[in-house]
């Protein structure tokens, strides 16, 4: 993203320090004795690279962070989404453990649970918690403790090669004269037929079943397209496997024969999907975000014009969004020093007043804080902003979530090979789900 396309607002951010920012400068190591302190990040690529090196903006971020504590040395890992996660595994295991990670509630929170993690709990003041939505704040909490503190956020959803829709003159049955841009699966399904008719060599939808990455795209696909949920509100029981639903998978299954939908989809995962987008391949894309679309740019194989969209809903309802949300969080390693010298980082990171607008618009997403808006000059960041009141709060803060997941792609492969009918692999996944939370919930109440 160039300079060129982002207008700052300059006071918001400055003016949203945490009670904690003040603190850490008054007691600034700069003006004190303090006993030198050593702490290790691990950084999945939140932010896009710097002149294609990855890394090198949070090189950036920590000589920023030592001229206020030259006293606290950062060291910096960068890992990667593919072999990240195992990484983390082993190192939990091997009492290893980075001291600091930037990560999203999936796993935060699953170590939360766990009791793997330091409570961020006295960083946070009053206006910042009020600043977030409590949707946010659930997948930052366990019970009443803070072990997530959100950062940036933008609402998964869809997104389409406009381009492809301008070439074949068909962009009016795209839905981007309305201003919250929501559709009906009939007006999606005509878009499919125009691409497959006026566009052959172009692949009119994806759709993914290969492994659990990316499962936030398939559920809220199917969920909205039948106007269901994933789980129940209270997270006590899988909702999923409803008529509509099962009609919706069913529609995926029968979509790929009709060459609606990606061929082969059992094969592919999330990333191979993202993939066909990006070399202009593929009309739709169904796991996107104003976060993966600034990170996506410099990825493309073909200049076009990717636009975000909600996922169409059965009778045109309004969508139920799932927010993707980064946030950062302190392993609790047993040293005093490190937790405090971690929460610092954090809160640098998230509110100095000279950085934190800057490092937001690094990540490509919007800030976890609503009172923050306007950090982009762009159409397509100004409708993620107004998109974020179709968030609803996501699944992966369940009980047994990490077990849970393992159980959704196997079923839906099974649905897209013909194995079992859409329903029957809707009916399974749901019993096994509730299995998974019965057998979490126990195991939670007997520790």
């Amino acid at each position: 993203m160039t300079a060129a396309s982002i207008a700052l607002i300059g006071t918001q951010l400055a003016a949203c320090g945490s009670d904690q920012t003040k603190q850490n400068e008054s007691a600034s190591p700069n003006q004190s004795s303090s006993k030198p302190v050593e702490i290790t990040w691990w950084n999945f690529p939140n932010f896009q690279p710097l002149d294609g090196e990855v890394g090198k903006y949070e090189k950036q971020i920590i000589a920023a962070f030592n001229k206020k504590y030259p006293d606290i040395k950062v060291n910096l890992e960068m890992i990667t989404y593919e072999g990240g996660p195992q990484k983390l595994n082993v190192a939990i295991a091997s009492n290893t453990a980075p001291d600091v990670i930037y990560d999203a509630p999936g796993r935060i929170i699953d170590w939360g649970k766990k009791n793997l993690l330091a409570p961020l709990n006295d960083m946070v003041s009053e206006e910042v918690k009020k600043d977030i939505s409590p949707a946010l704040w659930k997948q930052s909490m366990v019970g009443d403790q803070i072990y997530m503190y959100p950062v940036n956020t933008a609402p998964f959803m869809m997104a389409v090669n406009k381009s492809v829709f301008d070439k074949i003159g068909a962009a009016d049955l795209l839905p981007l004269d309305r201003p919250d841009r929501t559709w009906t699966v009939a007006e999606y399904e005509k878009a499919l037929q125009a691409v497959k008719e006026k566009a052959p060599e172009i692949i009119p939808s994806g759709f993914y079943a290969k492994s659990t990455a990316g499962d936030q795209g398939t559920r809220a696909y199917i969920a909205n397209m039948g106007v269901s949920r994933f789980l129940s509100e209270d997270n006590s029981k899988a909702a999923i496997n409803t008529d509509n639903a099962a009609q919706a998978l069913d529609w995926i299954v029968k979509g790929s024969k009709d060459k609606l939908v990606v061929p082969g989809a059992v094969s592919l995962a999330a990333a191979d999907v993202n993939d066909l987008f990006l070399q202009g391949k593929l009309a739709f894309t169904i796991n996107y975000s104003a976060v993966l679309k600034a990170q996506n740019e410099p990825n493309k194989k073909v200049k076009f014009d990717d636009v975000l969209l909600p996922f169409p809903t059965l009778d045109g309802s309004k969508p139920k969004l799932e927010p993707y949300l980064g946030g950062m969080a302190i392993f609790n390693n047993g040293d005093k020093a490190k937790i405090e010298a971690g929460k610092k980082l954090i809160d640098f990171i998230a509110n100095d007043p000279e950085t934190a607008k800057k490092n937001l618009i690094q990540t490509g997403g919007l800030s976890a804080r609503t009172s923050v808006t306007g950090l982009y000059d762009n159409s397509e960041y100004k409708y993620a902003e107004l998109a974020r009141k179709f968030i609803t709060d996501p699944p992966t803060i369940a009980d047994g979530y990490a077990e849970i997941r393992t159980f959704w792609f196997p079923e839906l492969q099974k649905a897209l090979s013909g194995q079992a009918t859409a329903k029957e692999a809707l009916d399974t996944f749901a019993s096994k789900a509730n299995e998974a939370i019965t057998k979490a919930k126990s195991q939670s109440k007997a520790k």
